[in-house]
């Protein structure tokens, strides 16, 4: 392998400052990384997707890890730096110039890579319930995703939490979703206002007769409205409030009083 520059020195030769309008913060802590590349388990020779490398920092981690990474990069100032790294790893790094939102992410690959991302904060939500809405078991075999904490806190939340939503129903009926750990907002260059968290998603066979799209419908009309009573907040969506009194919830219930599973029954008796 070739000797790499420090980041910092890939940075300023390259003149690769954060672009806000990328949702860009750099991570240069290589034992932070470390252990966000060791979230996944074992990834010797494993395919992994990054999303948003940027100058490459968890990327240098995931291939001295023995990744195969395929990095998905909007940013073409980046794409030098990334080029550094190809040469340092051949065959190890393959870098796809584009929008992650339009790339067709699951035909890259052969088998089920592992998502291990610093994803672009204005992206990383939209991201992750389109990996979530995909056909159940997933192109994917795990997510190991940083967030902003207050995001993450949601797609873990359990009922009753002031977190507690949409969010974290889509994430949980069909995945195991956990706080892997969480990350000062020092750690960043430019450090961002709020502090963050890594969240590692697992998929779990999901519960049969339930469409996705009702389960989002739903939850997206019961959360919209999260403190107005069920029977108000679903009117809304056809069927939804005969599903309620066929799974014996009261209409009378608020959105967060509604386990994952709740809503999973709901989703599967709205017709």
């Amino acid at each position: 392998m070739t000797e790499l520059s420090p980041l910092r020195e890939v940075i300023a030769r390259y003149g690769l400052n954060a672009s806000k309008a990328l949702g860009q913060n750099f991570l240069f802590d290589g034992q932070l990384l470390k252990r966000i590349a060791a979230v996944p388990g074992d990834l010797q020779d494993a395919e992994v997707l990054e999303v948003g490398p940027g100058p490459g920092g968890l990327t240098r981690a995931l291939l001295a890890a023995g990744a195969r990474v395929t990095a998905i990069e909007r940013d073409r100032r980046c794409i030098p730096a990334l080029a550094e790294l190809g040469e340092a790893y051949p065959g190890k790094l393959r870098v796809i110039e584009g929008d992650a939102m339009e790339v067709d992410a699951p035909a890259l690959f052969e088998g089920k890579p592992h998502i291990v991302s610093n994803l672009p904060y204005n992206i990383g939500t939209a991201l992750l319930v389109g990996w979530l809405s995909t056909s159940w078991l997933p192109w994917w075999q795990s997510c190991t995703l940083m967030f902003q904490k207050e995001v993450a806190e949601r797609i873990v939340a359990k009922t009753n939490d002031d977190h507690y939503g949409r969010l974290a129903v889509l994430a949980q009926w069909r995945s195991t979703a956990r706080i892997a750990m969480p990350v000062h907002r020092s750690a960043f260059t430019p450090p961002p206002k709020v502090m963050s968290a890594v969240v590692h998603l697992v998929p779990v066979e999901a519960p049969e007769g339930v469409n996705f799209a009702v389960l989002e419908r739903l939850t997206g009309a019961a959360f919209g409205q999260r403190r107005k009573m069920l029977r108000q907040s679903l009117k809304g969506v056809p069927g939804a409030l005969d599903a309620l009194e066929r799974i014996g919830v009261e209409a009378t219930r608020r959105a967060e009083t509604l386990s994952v599973a709740d809503f999973t029954a709901l989703a599967r008796e709205t017709r």
